[in-house]
């Protein structure tokens, strides 16, 4: 987030807050809320946390009119324009500022404990963003004096990529599916037979016709038988042959 010097945020608002005058600071051990006399307080009102850039203001205002009665400009915190008394978590002493360059040191407490842990969260959520913004802020300054690389190919230039442990593939390594001992398979449709592969390079002979001679053989002439001019020629030769049959074989015909 830039900064922005003319926008005032709120922080907290309480709506009754009390101020005492404080004893000088006998020794370096701190301030004691016992000091005080806390049933008689010098003011009582409303109490505005506002920042304005890294600047923190408590402004101590009437509750009706809204009348600034007083206020402290906070540059950091913890430090010494806010601090913590030694005996109480409800009290506080912080150092308030005419404008004109004169300051002095009040009390400053709350009725209840949630209202001063607010009040003391509200600072310390502040410088803590003030802190960040302060880290952002050198880490963009860094990076506009370091050098970019320029990693951008330069006219004319080029680049080698060299990329092991890949195997070509042989393009002559596939067979043909239907390829079988240098074989051609049958046509579609046709029950082809068992083939054998004679060693030595011999010519294939097929244990079992295929119906493709059947196909080659078909159309081809064949005589035709004919007929005998005796109606009992085929009667008698079938008979002349069955009776050479016979006696070839030992048996004796009876006529």
């Amino acid at each position: 987030m830039a900064e922005d010097n003319s926008y005032e945020s709120m922080l907290c608002v309480k709506p009754e807050v009390h101020v005492y005058k404080i004893p000088p600071r006998a020794s370096n051990r701190g301030y004691r809320a016992a000091d005080w006399k806390l049933d008689e307080p010098s003011w009582s009102g409303r109490m505005k946390i506002t920042a304005k850039g890294k600047i923190a203001f408590i402004k101590l205002e009437d509750k009706n009119t809204g009348e600034l009665f007083a206020q402290a400009p906070v540059d950091q915190y913890p430090g010494c324009v806010v601090e913590s008394v030694t005996d109480s978590s409800r009290y506080f002493v912080i150092r308030i500022e005419d404008g004109n360059g004169r300051h002095a040191f009040i009390g400053l407490g709350f009725a209840d404990r949630g209202d001063s842990f607010d009040f003391n969260v509200a600072l310390q959520d502040h410088f803590k963003w003030v802190k960040q913004e302060g880290e952002l802020a050198k880490m963009e300054a860094s990076e506009c004096t370091t050098p970019k690389l320029d990693l951008s190919f330069k006219e004319g230039q080029t680049i080698k990529i060299s990329i092991a442990n890949i195997k070509k593939k042989d393009a002559g390594g596939v067979k043909p599916r239907g390829a079988v001992g240098g074989l051609l398979p049958p046509p579609p449709g046709v029950k082809a037979g068992v083939m054998v592969q004679p060693p030595g390079g011999q010519e294939a002979v097929p244990a079992v016709q295929t119906n493709t001679d059947a196909l080659l053989d078909f159309g081809s002439q064949v005589p035709a038988a004919v007929p005998s001019s005796d109606g009992w020629g085929d009667f008698t030769s079938a008979g002349s042959n069955s009776s050479k049959d016979e006696v070839k074989s030992g048996w004796v015909q009876f006529s």
